[in-house]
């Protein structure tokens, strides 16, 4: 168990000007269902248990407004704001129930960078919803862009509580909170922003039945199909019209924590893409993962 007691990834929210380009895109495209949408946030889920999976804030800039992940109980959140505060770390909100959609007891804090992160337990459970199986079950990782990969490394490992499981060189960190290969990445850049949000398949006909339903509705990978080195897992990447980089992913490895060692891959192409089917990244698909700069320090609200 790690610091925190952190169990999984349960959902990440983000900024975007235009709700209704989210909506459709993310419900008819990308294959999430919508909860509920208010004036200016929508929330969306896969076929998994979470609530949601994903929040869209309506703003004029885009970023992340948080990140959240599971804890097992009320306590488990008491508990990581003691820890937190003993590590220095000032928080946004103290642990609490929330009235926001989802319920559940929560506590939210900044990482050095300005990342919100939400901890939290308890929330509503949703209907069970019929599995198709094109559709996301749950989000896969998220990957962060930073401007400093060992700060952002020390933060989420010795505060955070997260292991890494492999390094990309000296440019990408993957981390996780369970057995997952990884949950969170980080990727060495110019400025602090997302980089890309990754989609869970339950295998690699509906990896790939889902790259066909995007195409026929007229969008094309980026980058992609292929298959990483670090974490095994498929992957084909998009544009969303919103301006974030969706991940069709399945396949991720599990790590056996008894005998793990996290290994250095070479960024070489036949390591970036064992199948060998994607090239490298094009200038474009860089260029969407760069994301947009996000100010340094900032408190989220709705949380």
């Amino acid at each position: 168990m790690n610091s925190l007691g952190l169990r999984e990834l349960r959902h990440v929210s983000l900024r975007c000007s235009s709700l209704d380009e989210a909506e459709d895109f993310y419900t008819n495209a990308w294959g999430l269902e919508l909860v509920e949408r208010s004036i200016d946030r929508l929330w969306l889920r896969g076929t998994g248990p979470e609530h949601h999976i994903l929040q869209f804030v309506e703003s004029d800039n885009l970023g992340l407004e948080h990140v959240a992940f599971a804890l097992a109980t009320p306590e488990d959140v008491d508990s990581a704001a003691k820890h937190l505060v003993n590590m220095g770390v000032d928080l946004i909100s103290e642990p609490h129930r929330s009235d926001d959609l989802g319920g559940g007891y929560r506590l939210t804090f900044n990482d050095p960078e300005g990342r919100c992160i939400m901890l939290a337990a308890l929330l509503e459970a949703v209907a069970p919803r019929s599995e198709i199986s094109n559709q996301p079950i749950q989000l896969s990782h998220v990957v962060f862009n930073t401007v400093d990969i060992n700060a952002a490394v020390e933060f989420w490992t010795q505060v955070v509580g997260l292991r890494v499981s492999d390094w990309s060189e000296n440019q990408m960190a993957f981390l996780r909170c369970n057995n997952r290969h990884h949950s969170v990445a980080f990727n060495q850049a110019e400025w602090t922003s997302v980089n890309h949000i990754a989609y869970d398949f339950r295998d690699t006909d509906a990896f790939f039945q889902r790259l066909g339903v995007l195409r026929h509705l007229g969008f094309v990978p980026i980058w992609g199909p292929g298959r990483h080195g670090p974490g095994n897992n498929a992957f084909a990447y998009f544009g969303d019209p919103v301006g974030y980089v969706p991940e069709v992913t399945t396949g991720l490895i599990d790590v056996e924590e008894s005998n793990w060692v996290p290994r250095v891959w070479q960024r070489v192409p036949e390591q970036s893409d064992l199948w060998g089917t994607a090239g490298p990244p094009s200038d474009d698909a860089r260029a969407r993962m760069a994301g947009s700069p996000e100010p340094t320090v900032r408190s989220a609200g709705g949380t």
